[in-house]
């Protein structure tokens, strides 16, 4: 059997949203499975800090981050932060906008004990309406990123793109290649040996790179059936990027960096992927005049 010490961190990255921020940690500040909450800001350009300084105390932690270069960089510097000084084991990668239960950080821990390569586990996700999100993926080729991104090829072809059901049934948790990066726990070691989250990428993809990575480097990654979060979905994002373009836009970005690093794509694979990503606007832009879809 795999044994450590256990000493989970908690990272909770904040920009301009430290309302949001507060309630979680006053959530889970009493958490005895948490040694230490690490509030990293990065670099907010509100009032964010001062606010956050008043939740310092023996077990709060706040970064002060000089520049806002991203969810990876800034989560980067949390976990970093969390193995080096305070010599966390493993570490919760949380956002603002989710709320766990302390039952189910002790689920995840000892999934760890009994699984020597995992290097990542995350829980079902329920989204803002309630609805129970099976939020663990594979690692997708190229035409699979595509037909992701689109709102209505995404619903066509589900089940070209995503696990069967049968890989989930009656099992407390299962091997994925990717779960979603709104709440997970990782082996510090292990996240920081597989190198992190790429900092080349600002927001959105991050998932799928550091499952990419993680496998790379002979690690696995779970999803554990048998609890759950909840995540209002997009809630602390939405703030920063207003548009829903604003955000498809920032999304393409990423999509292509990951494409061009991690999957090589070639010169007319890139045309097709914009092409696809106009088209992707073109759709957001209609649904939007039809009130179909909202800004926020």
């Amino acid at each position: 059997r795999y044994k450590v010490e256990r000493r989970l961190n908690c990272v909770i990255l904040n920009y301009n949203d430290a309302e949001t921020t507060a309630g979680l940690v006053r959530l889970i500040h009493d958490y005895d499975a948490l040694e230490k909450i690490i509030v990293v800001d990065n670099a907010s350009s509100d009032s964010s800090v001062e606010t956050l300084k008043r939740l310092r105390d023996k077990k709060v932690q706040l970064i002060r981050r000089e520049k806002n270069d991203g969810y990876g960089a800034g989560n980067n510097a949390g976990v970093r932060f969390a193995a080096e000084e305070n010599g966390a084991s493993h570490v919760l990668i949380a956002n603002p906008d989710v709320v766990f239960s302390e039952d189910c950080l002790y689920k995840m821990m000892r999934l760890f004990e009994n699984h020597p390569d995992l290097a990542a586990v995350s829980a079902v996700m329920r989204d803002a309406s309630g609805q129970i999100q099976r939020n663990g993926w594979p690692l997708r080729g190229f035409v699979g990123e595509l037909i992701s991104m689109g709102p209505v090829s995404r619903r066509l072809f589900r089940k070209w793109i995503e696990y069967p059901v049968s890989r989930f049934k009656g099992e407390k948790a299962a091997y994925v290649d990717v779960i979603h990066g709104s709440m997970l726990m990782v082996d510090a070691a292990k996240f920081l040996d597989a190198g992190g989250y790429d900092e080349g990428i600002f927001l959105y993809q991050e998932e799928a790179v550091l499952g990419w990575r993680l496998r790379a480097s002979g690690y696995r990654t779970a999803l554990l059936q048998n609890c759950s979060y909840d995540h209002k979905h997009s809630a602390t994002i939405s703030k920063s990027f207003k548009s829903r373009l604003a955000r498809q836009r920032l999304r393409e970005e990423s999509a292509l960096y990951y494409m061009n690093h991690y999957l090589f794509i070639n010169r007319v694979q890139e045309v097709i992927a914009k092409l696809w990503f106009a088209g992707i606007r073109l759709e957001i832009k209609i649904a939007g005049l039809f009130g179909i879809l909202r800004d926020n």
